[in-house]
Formats: structure tokens, sequence, C-alpha cells
């Protein structure tokens, strides 16, 4: 019994882990070529080298982190050929997933984005953090609501890649897309899939044109 509560405590620990050092990597704050030095890392989260490897691991599958020329782990640079390859995925899978979306996403789901939203347009200078925490909980919402697991699955991992470049490009504007995601939220509340896909191609094409004007 004591043995499984250990293992148990151990794959906590590690998950734990894993997305702590995920959210270091998708906010910069571990930002692309930075070298990973696992026993540094252990020693900063407090943790021991054991789900610390097991994190770092998983990372390395995911293709978050990498082995340079020399073998040594480092975080992925996210390239602007990356981003958009990862931006044309999400063109291709959000707007169906916004369509299926509609009528399906819990009202206290859609007013909880909607009092984000308003915040965040009434904020002359809104917080960073709220900005991306409002754009990670609709678009992900809207991938969740759709009913499709490997869709929601694909669309996150491409969410991983183009966050991580837009934030370490710091090409995101301090108000991105009110108007479009109020188009968005509309279309998924009036029920209307077709709306709701037009809304959602409109929005993403605005990021790829924003992107590719200030980079």
């Amino acid at each position: 019994m004591d043995d499984r509560m250990d293992d148990a405590a151990e794959e906590s620990l590690a998950e734990e882990t894993y997305r702590l050092l995920l959210a270091e990597i998708l906010s910069a704050r571990l930002a692309g070529g930075s070298v990973v030095q696992q026993r540094r890392l252990a020693t900063r989260y407090a943790v021991s080298r054991s789900p610390m490897r097991h994190a770092l691991g998983r990372l390395e599958g995911e293709g978050l982190l990498v082995r340079n020329d020399k073998g040594v782990l480092c975080v992925r640079v996210i390239s602007l050929k990356d981003y958009l390859d990862s931006l044309a995925m999400r063109m291709l899978l959000e707007p169906s997933a916004a369509a299926a979306a509609a009528g399906r996403m819990p009202a206290a789901t859609l007013h909880s984005l909607e009092a984000m939203l308003d915040a965040i347009e009434v904020d002359a200078e809104p917080d960073p953090e709220f900005v991306w925490q409002f754009d990670d909980a609709l678009h992900m919402s809207v991938a969740d609501a759709s009913g499709n697991g490997f869709m929601a699955a694909t669309i996150s991992e491409m969410r991983r890649y183009t966050t991580i470049f837009e934030r370490q490009m710091a090409v995101v504007r301090a108000k991105p897309g009110v108007a479009e995601h109020r188009g968005i939220l509309a279309a998924l509340a009036d029920g209307d899939p077709e709306a709701a896909r037009q809304a959602m191609t409109r929005h993403l094409e605005a990021v790829r044109q924003g992107v590719l004007t200030n980079f």
C-alpha cells in the first residue's frame, strides 16, 4: 500500500512539474534556445531529479524541448515557418470546431468569456497575462465544445507553437481582436454554425496578417 501511495505521489509531482515547466515555456520565461539544466531546475522547483527527468522527457517527446548539435537539451526555437504552419493547421480546424460548438457552449462558459472580454475592453492597459488567459479560455472552450476530442487535442498542440512565437516575438497587440472575439461569442451564443465558422476564420486571418505585418 505504501509503495502504491509513493508511486501516486511521485506521479502527481511529475505532472505538476511538467505543468510548471510548460507554463514557463509558453510564457517565454524559458525562452527559445535556452539550455535546460535538469539539476538546476530540480533545485529551483524543489523536486527530486526523478519527477524533473520525467517532466523534461515528456516535453522533449512533445517537441517543445530539443537536443542541439552537442546533444544538450534546449527549449525549441519556434521559427516564422513553424508559426505559419501551426496557424495554417488551426485555420483548417478551428472554424470547423466553432461551427460544431455553436449552440453547444454552456451558458455559464459564454457568460464568463463575455465578462473577461468586457474587462479587457474597458481597461486602457489590460494585464497581458489576463489577455492570454482569455485567449486560451475562448479557443480551448470552443475546441472542447466541438465534441471532437481529436480536433481539440490538435488545436491545443498547435496553439502551443503559435503562443510561444507570439509571446517571444512580442507581436501580439495589447487588446488583440476584441471585435473579432465578440463576433465569435455572438455566433456561438446564437447557435449559428456558419456565422461561428466565418467569425473564427476572420479572426485567425487577422492574427496571421498582424504577425506578418509586424514581423
